[in-house]
Protein backbone atom coordinates (compact mmCIF):
# COMPACT_ATOMS: atom_id res chain seq x y z
CA UNK A 1 0.00 0.00 0.00
CA UNK A 2 1.63 3.38 -0.94
CA UNK A 3 1.84 6.12 1.99
CA UNK A 4 -0.62 8.23 -0.03
CA UNK A 5 -3.02 4.80 0.10
CA UNK A 6 -2.03 4.81 3.95
CA UNK A 7 -2.83 8.29 4.60
CA UNK A 8 -6.29 8.29 2.95
CA UNK A 9 -7.35 5.31 5.06
CA UNK A 10 -6.45 6.82 8.53
CA UNK A 11 -9.44 8.16 9.24
CA UNK A 12 -11.37 4.94 7.66
CA UNK A 13 -9.28 2.99 10.35
CA UNK A 14 -10.36 5.65 13.07
CA UNK A 15 -14.16 5.56 12.61
CA UNK A 16 -13.85 1.42 12.52
CA UNK A 17 -12.09 1.32 15.82
CA UNK A 18 -14.53 3.79 17.04
CA UNK A 19 -17.28 1.56 15.59
CA UNK A 20 -15.77 -1.27 17.29
CA UNK A 21 -15.71 0.14 20.85
CA UNK A 22 -18.91 1.18 20.40
CA UNK A 23 -20.37 -2.07 19.12
CA UNK A 24 -18.46 -4.29 22.00
CA UNK A 25 -20.23 -1.85 24.92
CA UNK A 26 -23.57 -1.59 23.30
CA UNK A 27 -23.34 -5.38 23.10
CA UNK A 28 -22.17 -6.46 26.29
CA UNK A 29 -23.08 -3.47 28.26
CA UNK A 30 -26.60 -1.96 27.10
CA UNK A 31 -28.34 -3.79 24.45
CA UNK A 32 -30.91 -6.36 25.48
CA UNK A 33 -30.03 -10.14 24.57
CA UNK A 34 -32.26 -9.99 21.72
CA UNK A 35 -30.32 -6.92 20.22
CA UNK A 36 -27.15 -8.49 20.31
CA UNK A 37 -27.16 -10.10 16.69
CA UNK A 38 -28.59 -7.11 15.44
CA UNK A 39 -26.06 -5.00 16.46
CA UNK A 40 -23.32 -7.24 15.02
CA UNK A 41 -25.12 -7.57 11.85
CA UNK A 42 -25.46 -3.31 11.92
CA UNK A 43 -21.33 -3.08 12.70
CA UNK A 44 -20.57 -5.51 10.10
CA UNK A 45 -22.56 -3.50 7.94
CA UNK A 46 -20.78 -0.33 8.83
CA UNK A 47 -17.33 -1.49 8.40
CA UNK A 48 -17.36 -2.86 4.88
CA UNK A 49 -18.88 0.54 3.92
CA UNK A 50 -16.30 2.34 5.57
CA UNK A 51 -13.45 0.13 3.78
CA UNK A 52 -15.56 0.44 0.44
CA UNK A 53 -15.26 4.17 0.70
CA UNK A 54 -11.62 3.89 1.57
CA UNK A 55 -10.55 1.89 -1.42
CA UNK A 56 -10.60 -1.36 -0.67
CA UNK A 57 -12.02 -4.02 -2.99
CA UNK A 58 -13.85 -6.96 -2.14
CA UNK A 59 -11.01 -9.15 -2.71
CA UNK A 60 -8.94 -6.87 -0.13
CA UNK A 61 -12.11 -7.29 2.20
CA UNK A 62 -12.22 -11.57 1.78
CA UNK A 63 -15.23 -11.20 0.64
CA UNK A 64 -14.99 -11.87 -3.09
CA UNK A 65 -15.84 -15.36 -3.73
CA UNK A 66 -17.43 -18.64 -1.66
CA UNK A 67 -16.22 -22.22 -3.06
CA UNK A 68 -12.70 -22.14 -1.77
CA UNK A 69 -13.21 -20.31 1.40
CA UNK A 70 -16.53 -22.90 1.94
CA UNK A 71 -14.20 -26.01 1.44
CA UNK A 72 -11.44 -24.44 3.62
CA UNK A 73 -13.72 -23.61 6.22
CA UNK A 74 -15.17 -27.01 6.12
CA UNK A 75 -12.11 -28.50 6.45
CA UNK A 76 -10.96 -26.48 9.20
CA UNK A 77 -14.29 -27.28 10.74
CA UNK A 78 -13.95 -31.22 10.56
CA UNK A 79 -10.25 -30.92 12.58
CA UNK A 80 -12.22 -28.39 14.81
CA UNK A 81 -14.53 -31.15 15.48
CA UNK A 82 -11.16 -33.81 15.82
CA UNK A 83 -9.79 -31.99 18.66
CA UNK A 84 -13.07 -31.83 20.58
CA UNK A 85 -13.29 -35.45 20.17
CA UNK A 86 -10.35 -36.21 21.61
CA UNK A 87 -11.07 -33.72 24.49
CA UNK A 88 -14.05 -35.65 25.00
CA UNK A 89 -12.29 -38.73 25.05
CA UNK A 90 -9.58 -37.68 27.90
CA UNK A 91 -11.46 -36.90 30.98
CA UNK A 92 -8.22 -34.66 32.11
CA UNK A 93 -9.59 -32.19 29.13
CA UNK A 94 -13.60 -32.33 30.25
CA UNK A 95 -13.00 -29.43 32.45
CA UNK A 96 -12.67 -27.65 29.75
CA UNK A 97 -16.17 -27.74 28.81
CA UNK A 98 -17.19 -26.85 32.16
CA UNK A 99 -18.46 -23.07 32.08
CA UNK A 100 -20.37 -21.34 34.45
CA UNK A 101 -21.44 -19.04 31.74
CA UNK A 102 -22.96 -21.87 29.80
CA UNK A 103 -26.64 -21.97 31.79
CA UNK A 104 -28.70 -24.86 31.13
CA UNK A 105 -30.64 -23.58 27.88
CA UNK A 106 -33.10 -26.01 26.53
CA UNK A 107 -33.05 -27.23 22.84
CA UNK A 108 -34.54 -23.65 21.71
CA UNK A 109 -32.34 -21.79 23.48
CA UNK A 110 -29.65 -23.14 22.48
CA UNK A 111 -30.56 -23.20 18.59
CA UNK A 112 -30.61 -19.47 19.45
CA UNK A 113 -27.45 -18.91 21.24
CA UNK A 114 -25.72 -20.39 18.60
CA UNK A 115 -27.08 -19.87 15.26
CA UNK A 116 -28.39 -16.08 16.41
CA UNK A 117 -25.74 -14.83 19.26
CA UNK A 118 -22.68 -17.00 17.82
CA UNK A 119 -23.44 -16.52 14.86
CA UNK A 120 -24.11 -13.17 14.20
CA UNK A 121 -23.68 -11.56 17.00
CA UNK A 122 -20.40 -12.66 17.50
CA UNK A 123 -18.97 -14.25 14.63
CA UNK A 124 -20.01 -12.37 11.64
CA UNK A 125 -18.80 -9.36 13.40
CA UNK A 126 -15.39 -10.43 14.51
CA UNK A 127 -14.91 -12.14 11.07
CA UNK A 128 -15.61 -9.58 9.07
CA UNK A 129 -13.35 -6.81 11.51
CA UNK A 130 -10.86 -8.72 12.01
CA UNK A 131 -10.49 -10.93 8.95
CA UNK A 132 -11.47 -8.49 6.49
CA UNK A 133 -11.84 -5.23 6.88
CA UNK A 134 -9.02 -3.93 9.76
CA UNK A 135 -6.37 -6.12 7.83
CA UNK A 136 -7.20 -4.45 4.48
CA UNK A 137 -7.14 -0.78 5.75
CA UNK A 138 -3.85 -1.98 7.28
CA UNK A 139 -2.63 -2.54 3.60
CA UNK A 140 -3.06 -6.37 3.58
CA UNK A 141 -3.66 -7.03 -0.48
CA UNK A 142 -3.19 -9.58 -3.22
CA UNK A 143 -3.93 -12.42 -0.81
CA UNK A 144 -0.70 -12.56 0.19
CA UNK A 145 0.56 -13.05 3.79
CA UNK A 146 1.63 -10.41 5.35
CA UNK A 147 2.38 -9.95 9.17
CA UNK A 148 2.31 -5.82 8.86
CA UNK A 149 -1.63 -5.70 8.56
CA UNK A 150 -2.50 -8.84 10.46
CA UNK A 151 -0.50 -7.50 14.10
CA UNK A 152 -1.81 -4.79 14.25
CA UNK A 153 -5.69 -6.88 13.39
CA UNK A 154 -4.83 -9.63 15.87
CA UNK A 155 -3.91 -6.91 18.46
CA UNK A 156 -6.83 -5.32 18.24
CA UNK A 157 -8.98 -8.43 18.50
CA UNK A 158 -7.42 -9.24 21.50
CA UNK A 159 -8.49 -6.00 22.78
CA UNK A 160 -12.22 -6.48 21.70
CA UNK A 161 -12.58 -9.61 24.28
CA UNK A 162 -11.63 -6.86 27.38
CA UNK A 163 -15.19 -7.25 28.38
CA UNK A 164 -15.71 -10.46 28.12
CA UNK A 165 -12.54 -11.56 29.10
CA UNK A 166 -13.61 -10.73 32.44
CA UNK A 167 -16.30 -13.23 32.93
CA UNK A 168 -13.05 -15.89 31.93
CA UNK A 169 -12.67 -16.97 35.18
CA UNK A 170 -16.02 -18.57 35.52
CA UNK A 171 -14.56 -21.79 33.12
CA UNK A 172 -13.83 -24.71 34.95
CA UNK A 173 -10.05 -25.33 33.70
CA UNK A 174 -9.04 -21.82 33.87
CA UNK A 175 -10.21 -21.16 37.44
CA UNK A 176 -7.95 -24.74 38.20
CA UNK A 177 -5.28 -23.19 37.08
CA UNK A 178 -5.38 -19.59 37.12
CA UNK A 179 -8.03 -19.79 40.42
CA UNK A 180 -5.41 -17.88 42.94
CA UNK A 181 -3.87 -15.81 40.13
CA UNK A 182 -5.29 -11.58 40.13
CA UNK A 183 -8.31 -11.39 37.97
CA UNK A 184 -6.85 -8.36 35.83
CA UNK A 185 -4.23 -10.56 35.33
CA UNK A 186 -6.38 -13.66 34.06
CA UNK A 187 -8.47 -10.89 31.82
CA UNK A 188 -4.88 -9.67 29.80
CA UNK A 189 -4.31 -13.77 29.15
CA UNK A 190 -7.21 -14.02 27.92
CA UNK A 191 -7.27 -10.87 25.86
CA UNK A 192 -3.36 -12.25 24.87
CA UNK A 193 -4.95 -15.89 23.98
CA UNK A 194 -7.81 -13.88 21.84
CA UNK A 195 -4.96 -12.21 19.41
CA UNK A 196 -3.17 -15.44 19.05
CA UNK A 197 -6.44 -16.97 17.99
CA UNK A 198 -6.48 -14.26 15.78
CA UNK A 199 -3.59 -14.88 13.80
CA UNK A 200 -4.74 -18.56 13.64
CA UNK A 201 -8.13 -17.83 12.00
CA UNK A 202 -6.18 -15.27 9.42
CA UNK A 203 -4.56 -18.10 8.30
CA UNK A 204 -7.98 -20.08 7.28
CA UNK A 205 -9.29 -16.62 5.88
CA UNK A 206 -5.68 -16.55 3.99
CA UNK A 207 -5.80 -20.02 2.88
CA UNK A 208 -9.23 -20.04 1.85
CA UNK A 209 -9.14 -16.69 0.33
CA UNK A 210 -11.98 -15.29 1.77
CA UNK A 211 -13.29 -14.69 5.81
CA UNK A 212 -15.99 -17.30 4.49
CA UNK A 213 -13.36 -19.75 5.58
CA UNK A 214 -12.39 -17.83 8.94
CA UNK A 215 -15.97 -17.73 9.73
CA UNK A 216 -16.77 -21.77 9.37
CA UNK A 217 -13.78 -22.22 11.43
CA UNK A 218 -14.76 -19.51 14.06
CA UNK A 219 -18.68 -20.87 14.39
CA UNK A 220 -17.74 -24.14 14.28
CA UNK A 221 -15.35 -23.66 17.59
CA UNK A 222 -17.65 -21.75 19.07
CA UNK A 223 -20.59 -23.19 18.42
CA UNK A 224 -19.72 -26.10 19.12
CA UNK A 225 -17.90 -25.64 22.14
CA UNK A 226 -20.74 -24.65 23.73
CA UNK A 227 -23.03 -27.25 22.80
CA UNK A 228 -20.99 -29.57 24.23
CA UNK A 229 -20.75 -27.61 27.00
CA UNK A 230 -24.62 -27.98 27.34
CA UNK A 231 -24.32 -31.90 26.87
CA UNK A 232 -21.83 -32.66 29.48
CA UNK A 233 -22.58 -30.17 32.00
Amino acid sequence: MTHAAAVRRGPAVAAAVVTLAASTTLANRVLPGWAYPLCGLVAATVLVALARAAGCSWRDLGLRTVRRPALVGLAGAGLVAAVFAIALAVPALRTVYQDGRVGDPDFGQLLWLTCGRILFGTVLIEEVAFRGVLPALFGAEDDRWRWRPILPAAALFGLWHALPALAIGRNAAVHELFGSTPAVVVQVLAMAAAGAAGIFLHWWRHAGRGVLASVIVHFTTNAGGLTLAVLVR
